[in-house]
């Protein structure tokens, strides 16, 4: 006799196991499964986020809390001004020039280093002999380091210095000029030696991209009877459009942070007056030389706001199509 959760197969005489529920899917491992993907998660991304905010988030709000005090750094801040450090700022026409300056080296690395960096690109990404040299050459001013781009051109520019020796063996000695002295004219000095510096990170960005650019449709349009420059204009660039526009979004926020090369080309004397300063220049000038932190700390709060307002208005305007792309790929 045999038990009711049992069933004797007639052929052999096997009892087959009890019968119970089929099982309705694995809700535990899919528990597990998320659980697990979010310590990765959290493991991964915690180190950073404890160093994001240690040494941004947490500096910022100490800039925050000590712009609102006349504090000279010696000393717990004691006296309270509020906003007056801000409002300082923006009557100070030392402040305004700095922030003229900014704009004149934002619009001139736009206007400037983009149309010479592509062109140069568009150029060395042809096939001659040579190519490779050329290309390093390029990249060169951009490897070596701030200071030493500054010392050197201070040398070269200074009165009496190696470019004015060069205008005069030209027969070019009337375009002689206090380069850096000169209150007209050295803003432009510095955005020249900043195109210099930095045109080669350009040119190497745009390379990268050009070696995107597939071959068959550049092939394709010249065998339809296009030439170079309408290659160029209707097919390389509208492709080459996402890479302009990232180094766009580094050229404006670098423009608007630069310190070091202005900071060591330029005359102590000429910067003060605010002829060739920048943003960054004037807090270090008047926040650490002057000794006046909690004024210097308000500088460096207004640079932060504008070089994150402007960082927030061009990826919501210009960079907004290529995140878009880049997520809806990712999701496909």
């Amino acid at each position: 006799m045999t038990s009711t959760n049992q069933t004797r197969y007639p052929a052999d005489g096997v009892t087959a196991p009890p019968a119970g529920p089929r099982p309705a899917g694995r809700p535990s491992s899919r528990r597990a499964e998320t659980r697990r993907k979010w310590y990765e998660i959290i493991g991964l991304t915690t180190p950073a986020l404890v160093v994001y905010v240690m040494f941004v988030l947490v500096p910022m709000g100490f800039a925050v809390y000590y712009s609102l005090f006349r504090w000279r750094g010696v000393g717990p801040p004691t006296e309270y001004v509020g906003m007056r450090n801000y409002v300082l700022a923006f009557q100070d026409p030392i402040f305004l020039d700095a922030l003229r300056n900014n704009g004149i080296i934002v619009l001139g690395s736009l206007l400037v280093q983009g149309p010479l960096a592509l062109g140069i690109a568009l150029l060395l990404n042809r096939r001659f002999r040579g190519r490779a040299l050329f290309r390093l050459l390029a990249f060169v001013p951009y490897v070596l380091a701030e200071v030493t781009v500054g010392i050197m051109w201070k040398l070269i520019l200074t009165d009496g210095g190696s470019a004015d020796a060069l205008l005069r063996s030209l027969g070019l000695g009337g375009l002689v000029h206090a380069w850096l002295a000169d209150l007209d004219i050295v803003i432009w000095t510095m955005l020249f030696v900043l195109t210099w510096k930095y045109v080669g990170f350009a040119i190497i960005l745009l390379l990268a991209g050009l070696s995107n650019v597939p071959h068959e449709l550049t092939e394709a349009a010249a065998i339809d009877g296009a030439g170079w420059w309408q290659i160029q204009r209707h097919v390389t660039l509208p492709l080459l459009g996402p890479t302009i526009r990232i180094w766009m979004f580094l050229s404006i926020i670098g423009s608007l942070q630069v310190f070091d090369v202005i900071w060591v080309t330029s005359v102590p004397a000429v910067r003060s007056l605010g002829a060739s300063g920048t943003m960054a220049t004037y807090m270090v000038d008047n926040g650490f030389f002057a000794r006046l932190w909690g004024y210097g700390n308000a500088v460096a709060v207004i640079l932060f706001v504008i070089s994150f307002v402007a960082a927030l208005l061009f990826q919501r305007f210009i960079l907004r199509r290529d995140i878009e792309g880049a997520i809806t790929g990712r999701a496909n």
